[in-house]
């Protein structure tokens, strides 16, 4: 596949027949406080609120009248999976889904809503490898041709559509692109098309620092796959970026940028106060990106393109995202503070911040000389944020900065003064767990009786996968085993027995 032929595919793809041409709007706000003109490419507005339209109806378009015939096939959990129902609905051709039984009702249903009769969903398996296996052992038992999400030539070429139509309604010179990746269909159609006729426009993926497959590619110089995906940005969850969309990404993207979930949830919100729309975390990948690139090159009054790639965000998950919202923008602080146990160390603390808002306040009483508290306090940024740890420590308040600290903001904001001086033994673990009926009883089967469960905390984000804190009493002599009892679950885990949070307050 040539790039001639990628620019020749894209030019003629068929994408107008069922998606539409999307603005590109200015965020304002976002470019005032940045000193950059920052424009975000809607792709939230397209029919299935998302850019997946695009490829998988170019796809489908040229399919040959037997192919028609026989019917099409495709395994995926969210977008990709819409865009195939919608354009089979279009187009008028069979179409069979495979989507993990651990998606979403919402996204199942909309599945069923685009297709109407003409697709038909089968739910298998509890993660995605296993419905795409499953969907592969069908396309081969029934002939059906298979509509990859982004390693496909007719794909690829309808994504690059998004490029065409950005250069197009840009008048002005751009001086950047930015893209979310996933397996690189989206990163690749756009690379090509505007490498190919205007080569001095940087071209940025950006990636879930969870599920870098094009950065660790790029690193590698070659394809890799990653052990491990976080699923927090399920749109871009993909452990190795496609085989086509490498052979253009390697030399027509410019670099990767890689967002932690704090960041992409702070670009929900620059993307709320600037659109009213709600972006899902993949969707606001790239904005995330912009963010990143300027402060790390002090760069203004540069013209800078954020492709908003979907907006099918699960409403459960909203209550997740605008917590960490505030730590993403860096506008909120988490702090453990040691102060006196006795009266007026709150008001003397208090004093200590001056004008700024507390936003949480998580306190119990568990010793006669000193208490810890878990605060989150309102700052302009980093840089307020260690003049205000410094104060803190001046004045003699020991002080543990926990905005980084995944435990402390997914589980123990929720737990504060839950300490336990009954609990020996105890050790801490965070597990992944699949967002299904009965995981639960099934991951308390597989641990069996013979260690006490002495914390248990969990709360469910409208995902895929579910976090879990869990504490157990093991004697020291049954770690071993009680290690090689977790291997044989089948769920990641992680040991958190040394996490300072978990030490300062449970």
């Amino acid at each position: 596949m040539t790039l001639h032929d990628t620019i020749k595919r894209i030019l003629n793809a068929k994408v107008y027949e069922a998606a539409h041409e999307t603005p590109l709007e200015p965020a304002r706000n976002l470019s005032t406080r940045l000193g950059n003109t920052v424009l975000i490419k809607r792709e939230d507005l397209q029919p299935v609120f998302s850019f997946k339209i695009r490829g998988a109806y170019n796809r489908m378009a040229n399919l040959s009248s037997a192919e028609r015939e026989r019917g099409v096939i495709c395994a995926s959990a969210g977008n990709h999976a819409q865009g195939t129902a919608y354009s089979a609905r279009k187009l008028k051709i069979r179409a069979t889904i495979v989507m993990p039984k651990t998606t979403p009702e919402i996204k199942v249903e909309a599945v069923r809503s685009h297709g109407g009769s003409y697709v038909k969903v089968v739910l298998h398996g509890d993660a995605f490898d296993e419905a795409a296996a499953h969907s592969r052992k069908l396309m081969e038992e029934h002939g059906l041709t298979y509509i990859h999400p982004y390693d496909d030539p007719l794909t690829i070429a309808g994504q690059g559509t998004v490029a065409r139509e950005i250069l197009h309604q840009c008048t002005q010179p751009v001086d950047a692109v930015f893209i979310p990746v996933g397996g690189g269909g989206l990163a690749a159609g756009m690379a090509a098309y505007i490498k190919y006729l205007q080569p001095e426009i940087r071209v940025i993926g950006v990636e879930f620092e969870e599920s870098a497959c094009l950065a660790a590619a790029l690193a590698a110089g070659k394809r890799v796959k990653l052990e491990q995906v976080g699923i927090f940005a399920d749109g871009v969850a993909v452990a190795q970026v496609g085989e086509h969309p490498w052979e253009i990404c390697r030399t027509h993207v410019d670099e990767v940028i890689t967002v932690s979930s704090d960041e992409i949830c702070g670009a929900v919100k620059d993307m709320f106060d600037d659109t009213r729309s709600v972006a899902e975390p993949a969707g606001a990948l790239a904005l995330a990106g912009v963010k990143k690139y300027v402060a790390r090159e002090h760069c203004s009054g540069q013209r800078l393109i954020a492709v908003a790639s979907g907006a099918n965000m699960n409403f459960d998950r909203l209550r997740y995202v605008a917590e960490q919202a505030e730590v993403g923008e860096e506008r909120e602080a988490l702090l453990a503070v040691t102060i006196p146990e006795r009266p007026g160390s709150f008001l003397r603390f208090c004093s200590l911040l001056g004008k700024r808002s507390i936003t949480e306040f998580n306190y119990r009483f568990d010793d006669q000389d000193e208490a810890n508290i878990f605060v989150g306090i309102q700052i302009s940024g980093r840089p307020e944020r260690e003049q205000m740890l410094g104060e803190l420590q001046h004045a003699g308040f020991p002080v543990l900065d926990l905005t980084d600290n995944q435990i402390a903001k997914s589980h123990i904001r929720h737990m504060v003064g839950g300490r336990s001086h009954h609990a020996a033994d105890e050790v801490l673990y965070g597990f992944v767990f699949p967002e299904r009926p009965g995981a639960l009883l099934n991951f308390l089967k597989r641990i069996g009786k013979r260690w006490n469960i002495s914390l248990f905390h969990y709360r469910n984000h409208g995902a895929a996968y579910g976090r879990v804190l869990c504490g157990f009493q093991v004697p020291l002599p049954d770690r071993d085993d009680f290690r090689a009892r977790l291997d044989k679950l089948g769920y990641s885990y992680q040991d958190e027995t040394a996490n300072p949070v978990y030490r300062i307050f449970l």
